[in-house]
């Protein structure tokens, strides 16, 4: 059994607010993309960026990452409430994170409610995500995306490693939204 990691951060309210102030920033970008493909690339038209490899191709996903769910009627219900979900909860979790000055876990999580609430905007907007990176590899095309899923994505893998290899910093993180390093003080 591993020792509770003992709470001895400051905390600092700014910093909540900062974070707070990006990932709306990284909305409004996520959208602003997304306007701008869908006022200038019309629907299934392929702009070649890197002729055979990038390109930018307008394309509706009513489903989820790898358009998961896209041909349940469904699908859509399903994945908003799991957006509205996981986009709240993670954001709670961004907002304690940059309080008690967890960079690296805020950055992660910002990244990570970014991307799920830029996607959440366009589910209850249109019920679909507007998608439009399309990266060719001969024969096989990668699943199309937008700016959201790069944010998701780069959020969970930050995520990913922060758990693997900084297993310490997460426990601390962990044992300050459950109030452990609080009894662990206290006692």
């Amino acid at each position: 059994m591993s020792e509770v990691v003992v709470n001895k951060r400051e905390k600092k309210p700014l910093a909540s607010v900062v974070f707070s102030v990006i990932t709306v920033i990284l909305i409004i970008a996520d959208q602003v993309i997304k306007r701008a493909v869908v006022a200038n690339v019309e629907l299934y038209q392929q702009v070649d960026v890197i002729k055979g490899f990038f390109s930018i191709y307008h394309c509706r996903n009513t489903g989820s990452a790898f358009s998961l769910f896209a041909d349940k009627a469904w699908g859509i219900y399903m994945l908003t409430g799991i957006s509205v979900v996981l986009g709240i909860g993670i954001f709670i979790l961004m907002l304690y994170a940059a309080l008690y000055d967890m960079k690296l876990l805020s950055v992660a999580f910002c990244l990570l409610s970014s991307g799920a609430i830029g996607n959440l905007v366009d589910r209850f907007a249109y019920r679909y995500v507007v998608d439009f990176l399309r990266f060719d590899f001969g024969s096989y095309t990668f699943p199309i995306f937008n700016f959201a899923d790069i944010c998701a994505v780069i959020g969970t893998a930050l995520l990913i490693c922060i758990i693997l290899f900084g297993s310490k910093y997460f426990e601390e993180f962990w044992n300050l939204i459950t109030k452990k390093g609080n009894k662990a003080n206290a006692g």
